[in-house]
């Protein structure tokens, strides 16, 4: 494949003349092209249109060739799907002096023309990407990243570690032993691997204790990923902000950090609850408004932490230190203590809006009304 410099007019004028400047001068210096990308590990495909749709070039790109032919083309809007080094390419275009846009792939899938392939999938971003009413993912930073990296790491050791748990005692199950579930009883079966009354074959007991010392690696690193993400909270000035709120930890803080978008893009604290799926999901039609289950939509490690932490402000001691009087005591007193969890934590989403984009603390309501 020959390549070409793309855009010869950027550097010929300073002005940027052609079609690129006249069509810039007339939207007031904004951006006339927009440039829609299907990202793969070795070929992308490119679909250049303008901002009001008609079709100006397609190619088909190398990596490297797609930066060169980014670095010489004049400033547009490059519009990527949401995918795997989708925010490296995002950064790395606004370095370059773009507008750079991501676009979640469920939005993009309904403009994809008859057949799938890599060339209508580009055509399409850019078709989704020109609708008014189009939601964007925010491009993450490369520190977000980091920390999300280290989310996902530990994350991935405690799915291995339970499938370790599950192991041994599907294993012990088939000898009849059978223990409860959860990681707390691994304890119990290995004082019964070490009895010296055990009746299980010594070629199973080498087995399950293989398994114990697997499960018990898994634990230590776990352990170092919570002592770091601890750390990480510590440095970060909106983790320190998030914990004074009752129910955060540094993991849900850090959780808040990595995953979730610019709070400014939110109207209002509702927007954002609504965005983590912790509102009911809505089967409205002819004027009949009908609510159903949580719709579980958007971020789900920051639900699944939100709940989390819900459930620990009304569940054992702490449900004897609420107020009968508050708001959630009031719930407490009158609803199941699931649905109430659900409700905490959707209060507690909207209050995380508040705290971030009014750089505030966190405020005790009762304490507030008091003064």
């Amino acid at each position: 494949m020959v390549w070409l410099p793309p855009f010869p007019e950027r550097h010929q004028s300073a002005n940027m003349s052609g079609v690129y400047a006249t069509e810039m001068e007339k939207d007031g210096g904004m951006y006339d092209t927009m440039i829609g990308v299907d990202l793969a590990k070795r070929v992308f495909h490119l679909h250049v249109a303008s901002m009001t749709g008609h079709v100006r070039d397609r190619k088909k790109l190398t990596p490297l060739q797609f930066r060169r032919y980014m670095a010489d083309a004049p400033n547009c809007v490059v519009v990527f799907e949401a995918c795997g080094s989708a925010h490296y390419w995002a950064r790395q275009m606004m370095e370059l002096g773009h507008e750079a846009r991501i676009i979640p792939a469920q939005y993009v899938k309904p403009f994809v023309k008859r057949h799938k392939n890599d060339r209508n999938d580009a055509e399409a971003i850019v078709v989704a990407a020109q609708r008014p009413e189009m939601h964007f993912t925010t491009v993450k930073s490369e520190q977000q990243q980091a920390r999300a990296v280290v989310f996902r790491a530990r994350e991935r050791l405690v799915n291995q570690r339970t499938e370790l748990v599950n192991a041994l005692r599907s294993t012990l199950y088939e000898y009849g032993h059978t223990f409860p579930v959860g990681f707390g009883h691994v304890k119990r079966i290995a004082e019964l691997l070490e009895a010296p009354d055990c009746d299980l074959p010594a070629l199973v007991v080498t087995e399950c204790q293989d398994l114990v010392a697997q499960i018990a690696e898994k634990t230590e690193r776990i352990t170092a990923k919570d002592k770091l993400i601890k750390q990480l909270a510590k440095e970060s000035a909106v983790a320190r902000r998030l914990q004074t709120m009752p129910g955060v930890g540094p993991m849900t803080a850090l959780a808040v950090e990595a995953f979730a978008p610019d709070m400014e893009q939110f109207s209002c604290g509702r927007d954002f609850a609504a965005w983590l799926g912790l509102v009911p999901l809505q089967k409205s039609t002819g004027g009949k408004s009908r609510l159903g289950k949580l719709s579980k939509m958007g971020q789900v490690d920051i639900r699944r932490l939100l709940i989390i932490g819900a459930m620990s402000r009304i569940i054992g001691r702490a449900r004897h230190t609420i107020p009968d009087d508050s708001w959630l005591g009031r719930k407490v007193a009158m609803k199941p203590k699931m649905l109430v969890g659900i409700s905490l934590a959707n209060k507690m989403a909207r209050q995380i809006w508040a705290m971030l984009t009014k750089n505030e603390d966190y405020r005790d309501p009762a304490l507030v009304g008091a003064a």
